[in-house]
């Protein structure tokens, strides 16, 4: 991961708006639909290709293809996994949702909640298929020539996060779909470290799994859980240097009252056991904005680097660059200015044709994002 000794870079999550013939032909896909292929491709291209303008054009340093040619974070992974097959599962409702069914139910009406199709895990899991990844890194790479990118990203689902939401019909424990999934998303990423991309693993599975597949446990069960899926995922990249890769938490990118989150003084100690060198967190989310101070009861260790999210991905207020480099300044006092990079509380597009932000928002917040680093590098390095 590069890393500054001069100033803070920036960075996002991962997923970003995709244009809306992005979006088309990602739910015909998904829907099992014919489409040409060839067509296809050259629509992700033309996305990723935006997606690294609009990155560029904003001032971000450390950029990734956007997640175009996925439909959701989490549920591409049936396009490229054997063992899965689509069904008409329920989507499991956040506990702080369903404490406010009222505002549940008017988010489901105004169609603020996505539809997509589920995938189920009914036989055994293998990787079968990495050409769309292929295509995403030749994509990404081919669009960074001659920018000002200092490094280029991809994400990919954990393990756990895959076990968390997609539902298992086969394997006989959590544990054993665990490490199944493990052994057959290793290629994948190994397959990103190689390409000379920073792979980053989203572990949504490490704090909002507590309010959902996990919220009739107790906080001491969930942790034990977590414990079970940060050594399966360590297990898939044990091969890989950490330095070539990051962790994503989050506690669900949705506007909700997060009332049932689990504190980050919880988790904290579970996720720092991952091995990947980069930690990105939420720490705009109103929820969440206090939480700066853990790291002065947790020590960071000395070879990690902390992301913190000084960018609310789910509001379409523009954050004032003052505010985002006070955010900044908070954490580098605590952790080292050198070892804290400017990111996003989770990403603007997380499932497709779905997001909070406005396209053109997250593009002025992005820019906000910029003007802020450079006001703390300046307070930082003075």
């Amino acid at each position: 991961m590069k890393t500054s000794t001069h100033r803070i870079l920036t960075t996002h999550v991962g997923s970003l708006p995709r244009p809306q013939s992005v979006v088309d032909v990602l739910f015909a896909q998904d829907r099992g639909e014919s489409y040409d292929e060839s067509e296809f491709s050259k629509v992700i291209a033309a996305g990723i290709a935006e997606a690294v303008r609009n990155q560029i054009e904003s001032g971000i340093d450390i950029i990734d293809e956007g997640e175009m040619s996925k439909i959701s974070y989490g549920t591409y992974i049936r396009h490229r996994l054997s063992g899965f097959v689509t069904g008409d599962v329920p989507r499991q409702t956040p506990e702080d949702l369903n404490d406010f069914p009222d505002f549940r139910d008017r988010l489901t009406k105004s169609g603020a909640t996505p539809t997509y199709l589920r995938p189920i895990c009914t036989s055994p899991i293998a990787s079968v298929n990495l050409k769309p990844l292929a295509a995403d890194i030749e994509h990404l790479k081919g669009a960074m020539i001659g920018t000002s990118a200092s490094e280029g990203f991809m994400t990919a689902a954990s393990p756990g996060t895959i076990a968390v939401f997609q539902p298992n019909e086969f394997y006989k424990s959590h544990e054993e779909y665990l490490h199944a999934l493990a052994d057959a998303m290793e290629p994948e990423y190994q397959a990103i470290v190689n390409s000379g991309l920073v792979l980053q693993l989203d572990c949504p599975d490490l704090a909002m799994g507590r309010h959902m597949l996990f919220r009739h446990d107790s906080d001491e069960e969930f942790i034990r859980n977590a414990e079970i899926q940060v050594e399966a995922m360590n297990h898939a990249v044990r091969n890989i240097p950490a330095d070539r890769m990051r962790l994503h938490i989050c506690w669900g990118n949705y506007a909700g009252p997060h009332t049932h989150d689990i504190d980050l003084d919880k988790v904290l100690p579970t996720a720092l056991k991952a091995k990947p060198m980069g930690l990105l967190i939420e720490g705009a989310n109103a929820r969440h904005g206090h939480e700066w101070e853990v790291f002065t009861r947790h020590k960071l260790p000395d070879d990690k680097i902390l992301v913190p999210g000084v960018l609310d991905s789910t509001s379409n207020i523009v954050e004032h660059p003052e505010l985002i480099s006070q955010r900044i300044v908070q954490y580098a006092n605590v952790v080292g200015k050198e070892r804290v990079i400017a990111g996003t509380d989770c990403g603007f597009g997380t499932f497709a044709g779905f997001g909070a932000v406005h396209p053109s928002i997250c593009w002025a917040k992005m820019r906000s994002l910029s003007d802020g680093a450079a006001l703390a590098t300046k307070k930082l390095w003075k």
